[in-house]
């Protein structure tokens, strides 16, 4: 049963987005939303909900894999600026758990949060494996994936327009780097050459953050013990 409201509550959030172009109405949010909305009004656990959804959470798995697929699709890209954006995609990275796992250690956030934080900026798919496997909560993790995707959407056009950055590979690198698939989704509606360079740095990133998130976690946690010894 809850499978198919899930399906419905997206299939009519991304109708919705269609017809109304504004990124807070983005398919992912607004179905979030919506379920919230009905859970809490027939007064649904989520546990309840998630043991019938379970399967679908399965499949994070080959679409982790299936991300190979636009990486091999701009090999000829990769071969031309390999330089320039494995420096951008290892940066962006390395700054953005850092930022974040140590603000988070700084607040006395808990081993669980900090490994829920520590995979933010990378897709969900990839964002919740890593977050699982270092002892965090993925449903937080999403929930984090889906604001900095959402804010980066909403703010990076506008930067660029004032910053005047024209070049696809400087805002395609940046959103996908920044603000994973949401961003892609937003480069996607402006240019093709802007999502092509997105869809490149939210796979490298992924690649680059399974790799490293669970030195930064490691940090995070030695940082803590050392501030609150």
């Amino acid at each position: 049963m809850w499978f198919v409201v899930t399906v419905i509550a997206f299939l009519a959030a991304r109708g919705l987005s269609h017809k109304v172009r504004s990124p807070f109405l983005n398919p992912l949010l607004v179905s979030v939303a919506v379920i919230i909305i009905i859970l809490m009004s027939l007064n649904i656990s989520f546990e309840q909900y998630y043991a019938e959804n379970k399967f679908v959470t399965d499949l994070l798995q080959p679409a982790v894999v299936a991300l190979a697929y636009p990486l091999y699709e701009q090999l000829p890209q990769i071969r031309k600026n390999w330089k320039i954006i494995l420096l951008t995609c290892t940066i962006g990275s390395t700054m953005s758990m850092l930022s974040a796992t140590i603000i988070a250690a700084y607040f006395q956030a808990n081993p669980t949060l900090l490994a829920s934080i520590v995979a933010k900026s990378v897709t969900t798919p990839i964002a919740m494996v890593i977050s699982s496997h270092l002892g965090g909560e993925p449903a937080i993790t999403a929930i984090f994936v889906l604001i900095v995707g959402l804010v980066g959407s909403i703010i990076a056009y506008p930067l660029y327009t004032l910053f005047n950055v024209t070049h696809p590979i400087a805002r395609g690198l940046t959103m996908g780097t920044v603000s994973h698939a949401l961003g892609t989704a937003t480069a996607a509606e402006k240019t093709p050459n802007d999502a092509a360079y997105s869809s490149l740095a939210l796979v490298i990133c992924g690649i680059i953050t399974s790799i490293l998130a669970p030195t930064f976690f490691s940090i995070a946690i030695s940082f803590q013990q050392y501030m609150y010894a």
